[in-house]
């Protein structure tokens, strides 16, 4: 069984923010698999299961809110038996320009906090698909709280909006051909 987690806080003021992408991603999968997603109280996440290619699936939105995704995501993943090489984890990144969309196994978490929490919980190994936000051209930690936390712009929403479809595209890819064969094809410039 593979578990899928999508990055996010819940809440419908921050849905339409840049560091929900990581939802925006798992809901239109959970729609195009006809998995309904359900509130789970122990797991402390929205919860779905689906079979892609022949492959089970765990798909999951932490409740937690961002900074602690791990409690969530560790929680399935023990209760499940999953290994974390069977873990993706879909997040927003400042790093990547806006739009872009990189596959990547393990490895350090750049600073985000929800990548931060998982790795306390299970190590540095999950697979991440990432899909980029950009950053504020200026100011410091606070613009980039804001930039985070903030609803993108009319002329990035577009590319936001294709980044999550190819992202969703992505996740089917290692699903179903597995890591490498899908960081051939998605992680070419």
């Amino acid at each position: 069984m593979w578990l899928l987690a999508g990055l996010g806080n819940p809440g419908p003021e921050y849905a339409p923010t840049r560091h929900n992408a990581g939802f925006w991603v798992l809901d239109r999968l959970a729609a195009a698999w006809g998995a309904p997603l359900r509130t789970d109280r122990r797991a402390r996440a929205e919860t779905a299961r689906a079979d892609v290619g022949g492959q089970p699936v765990l798909l999951c939105k932490p409740l937690t809110y961002m900074n602690e995704s791990g409690r969530a995501v560790a929680h399935l993943a023990r209760a499940h038996g999953i290994p974390v090489e069977r873990i993706v984890v879909v997040h927003d990144d400042l790093d990547l320009p806006c739009g872009a969309v990189r596959l990547k196994r393990g490895g350090g978490t750049g600073g985000h906090h929800g990548l931060d929490s998982i790795a306390a919980h299970l190590g540095p190994e999950f697979g991440r698909v990432r899909i980029g936000i950009g950053r504020p051209e200026a100011g410091g930690a606070d613009a980039v709280v804001r930039w985070v936390l903030g609803a993108p712009r009319p002329s990035e929403r577009a590319d936001l909006d294709r980044a999550v479809a190819r992202a969703a595209e992505a996740v089917e890819a290692v699903l179903t051909q597995g890591w490498e064969a899908a960081m051939n094809v998605f992680n070419r410039r």
